[in-house]
């Protein structure tokens, strides 16, 4: 149902006020309190790029894939109905923390799904840990949420940025690409992707010319592509992200790098990146990902749901949304409760089970771990139809995909077989 409600958040160093409506999914009425459940209501509040450049990607396809979710759990959980919001956080950490503070205060908050930008999401794993609330990521890439910012309440979900490195980075060095140089956005996540892509290329004998960082969004990748261009560097690998890596894509195409010889490699692309740039210009990138609509019955059938809603196929990080929110709700069904550490206990023992998470599981330190599968983007005379863009070349075992817990940063990781222990201060 619609109901209007004021909202509060910064802008240009003021609070503002808002009055608008928001659509809160009560999808069962309201049912009376019971043992384990505080208030009667499990609430979860999602928050991402509604209207800006991860919005095809994250944004309004990932609010549907989370009321999938709810959906296809009846509604409730043990006769507590499942209450959903969302907003838009701009990619601005100061609105995410502040939003989530006020969520988990006075907003009975269970659970906050953040969707997109790491910046927001570093600043509200800090909160959920002071809060002691669960927070899940779904379209978030840096790998320090799982290890030196690790937390006893935060789950990433789908890929960071050390998957993307061992799946895309690892393969265009065997296949050649020495040298590379990168262009990335200067916020956490492509910090930690050029960290982690360089170990890759330098362990496996290649080099790294170079790395720029860019403020985004950005329009103009002119420099950045020149300088790249004049490195000599055998692969350009972008760290970047949505509208960012189709421009840079684009413009590259444009000052004819890869004609030249030099190949672009995206380290992070999107099934919506190839339908907007078109498989002319798109062909032959290669790429990791968790999910594609196409890979079999099970991503087809739920795909197919999505895009009679959308009206165009699920990105990785919307199918993703979908699987962190049921196995939530699933956790909170087998906890009996909706408290954070016990949930959170759960999530861990419970499979991730459904048509996104091959093989999946979620350890100690926080990672959600899934088989990845590596792609090269069609030609236009190999794709059979819109959206058919992907040709899947093979399957990475989320074991070798993801960080080994062995010699991890995450204070809740205890020596190398990966056993829990708990900081100091941990709830």
């Amino acid at each position: 149902m619609l109901i209007s409600v004021s909202s509060r958040f910064a802008r240009g160093g003021a609070l503002v006020l808002l009055s608008v409506l928001v659509a809160v999914d009560v999808l069962t009425p309201p049912a009376a309190a019971q043992d384990g459940f505080s208030d009667g209501a499990v609430r979860i509040g999602l928050m991402a790029d509604m209207a800006s450049l991860y919005s095809d990607t994250a944004g309004p396809g990932a609010v549907l894939a989370a009321k999938m979710a709810i959906e296809d759990m009846g509604g409730a959980v043990l006769g507590s109905a499942i209450e959903f919001v969302s907003l838009d956080h701009q990619n601005k950490a100061d609105i995410a923390a502040t939003k989530a503070r006020e969520w988990y205060q006075s907003g009975g908050m269970d659970l906050v799904v953040v969707v997109s930008t790491s910046s927001a999401a570093m600043a509200v794993q800090e909160v959920a840990r002071q809060e002691e609330r669960i927070v899940l990521y779904t379209g978030v890439g840096t790998s320090a949420l799982t290890g030196e910012a690790c937390s006893p309440v935060g789950v990433q979900w789908a890929f960071d940025t050390y998957s993307q490195s061992v799946g895309t980075a690892a393969t265009l060095v065997e296949q050649g690409g020495k040298s590379w140089f990168f262009i990335a956005a200067d916020y956490a996540y492509g910090i930690s992707l050029v960290e982690d892509a360089t170990r890759v290329v330098e362990a496996m004998g290649g080099e790294v010319l170079g790395a720029l960082y860019h403020p985004f969004p950005t329009t103009d990748f002119s420099s950045y592509l020149l300088q790249a261009q004049a490195s000599g560097a055998q692969v350009i690998g972008l760290g970047n992200a949505g509208q960012d890596t189709i421009t840079a894509i684009k413009q590259a195409k444009e000052f004819g790098l890869m004609e030249a010889g030099q190949q672009i490699a995206a380290l992070l692309f999107f099934v919506t990146d190839v339908h907007a740039l078109g498989l002319e210009t798109a062909q032959g990138v290669i790429l990791t990902t968790p999910f594609y609509w196409d890979y079999n019955e099970a991503t087809r059938a739920w795909s197919q749901r999505f895009f009679d809603q959308m009206n165009k196929m699920p990105t990785l990080v919307q199918a993703s949304t979908y699987s962190a929110v049921r196995h939530y709700l699933r956790a909170v069904e087998a906890a009996v409760t909706d408290a954070a550490m016990p949930v959170r206990a759960k999530m861990s023992e419970l499979p991730v089970d459904d048509f996104f998470a091959l093989n999946g599981h979620v350890r100690v330190d926080g990672r959600e771990v899934n088989d990845m599968l590596l792609a090269r983007v069609k030609s236009p005379e190999q794709s059979h139809g819109p959206w058919d863009y992907y040709e899947i070349l093979k399957v990475i075992p989320g074991e070798a995909a993801f960080r080994p817990l062995e010699g991890s940063a995450c204070p809740l990781v205890k020596g190398s077989a990966g056993a829990p222990t708990e900081p100091d201060g941990a709830p």
